[in-house]
């Protein structure tokens, strides 16, 4: 009975024991938030798909050097000339008159200053009236000269061979010095795709930078080209700047076809790009991204320059380094100093 009574009081003074002893340190709970991380890096610039129209190289209107009417015009719209071949030209009425009144009055020109030139050695006229007689002359053989001049292009002829892209007037209509009448594209320029882009697209390509040209009225294969001129002045009414590419030769190409140009700028601005989804809190050209500390295991955010948008990344342009790894998951989860855990994520 004793033995008994004295393990009942022996197991009653543990718990007694254990109570009046200083109680362990609980542990807190710490988050460890699983992420992905990319490194910043220069990639490169994402293609561009534009729309434009082919056009020949070099495509010339044609007009006379003075007013009058239309005699006659042989050029049709579509057909190809050959160089010097006649187009159009004006009733030579007109311009044959007033060539018949230059000439005449620089034969009374030179007559009166003969005569005068003969009474000035005499004395009996002034220098200067001499001087004005020859002044006079030279004035009327320039008339001579421009009246020639204007019968000489009261025809049009095709300066090179090309192709009759417009034919703006008809015979007996009036038209203005100066006016295109016909206008040629010229085969030994070649073809062109030009396609307006916007100032922000300008600076991402390069002549050189390769493309794919599609026209869907002859093809839908990609015809391989590349960036042959950039426009050194943007449109006043469009803002936008044109881009050139230069087409090889094919079939069935004319003036006017409605292509789409995919360009592949070769080296972008030089900006680092990320992901889009590692960027937050975006005020303007700035926002935030998570920073890795790898020897921590810590995040801090980092403010950064951001620059053009693509489909998947964020150009930046300041405050990060090329190869700076950065988070591209649990973002939303993230605090300044949080603790992360790395985890695969899908390559990018």
């Amino acid at each position: 009975m004793r033995q008994r009574l004295r393990m009942a009081a022996a197991t009653m003074l543990v718990p007694v024991a254990a109570c009046g002893s200083k109680p362990a340190a609980i542990p807190s709970a710490v988050e460890v938030i699983p992420v992905t991380t990319v490194r910043a890096s220069t990639a490169g610039a994402a293609p561009l798909t534009l729309t434009g129209t082919v056009r020949f190289k070099r495509e010339t209107g044609l007009a006379f050097n003075s007013a009058g009417r239309i005699a006659a015009i042989t050029a049709v719209e579509g057909q190809p000339v050959a160089a010097g071949q006649p187009l159009a030209r004006l009733d030579s009425t007109g311009l044959d008159a007033s060539a018949s009144a230059a000439a005449a009055d620089a034969v009374r020109a030179h007559a009166d200053y003969a005569r005068l030139a003969q009474l000035g050695k005499q004395g009996w006229v002034t220098r200067p009236r001499v001087e004005s007689a020859a002044a006079a002359t030279a004035a009327a053989e320039a008339r001579v000269d421009q009246t020639r001049f204007d019968v000489r292009f009261g025809r049009i002829a095709a300066p090179v061979a090309g192709i009759v892209l417009r034919r703006a007037f008809e015979p007996g209509q009036m038209v203005a010095a100066g006016v295109p009448v016909v206008t040629i594209g010229e085969l030994a320029s070649g073809y062109v795709v030009r396609v307006p882009v916007s100032d922000a697209d300008l600076a991402r390509v390069r002549v050189g930078d390769p493309a794919e040209i599609v026209l869907p009225a002859l093809s839908p294969a990609p015809i391989a080209a590349a960036v042959s001129e950039l426009a050194g002045r943007g449109d006043d009414r469009t803002g936008t700047f044109q881009v050139e590419f230069r087409l090889p030769p094919r079939p069935g190409l004319r003036s006017g076809l409605i292509g789409t140009a995919t360009i592949r700028p070769r080296g972008g601005n030089g900006a680092l790009t990320v992901p889009a989804a590692a960027v937050f809190a975006v005020r303007a050209d700035e926002g935030f991204v998570y920073v890795l500390d790898a020897a921590r295991a810590t995040v801090h955010p980092r403010l950064v320059g951001l620059g053009a948008l693509g489909d998947r990344s964020v150009e930046i342009t300041r405050g990060l380094d090329s190869g700076t790894p950065v988070v591209t998951s649990g973002v939303d989860r993230l605090r300044n100093g949080a603790r992360v855990r790395l985890v695969a994520g899908p390559a990018r």
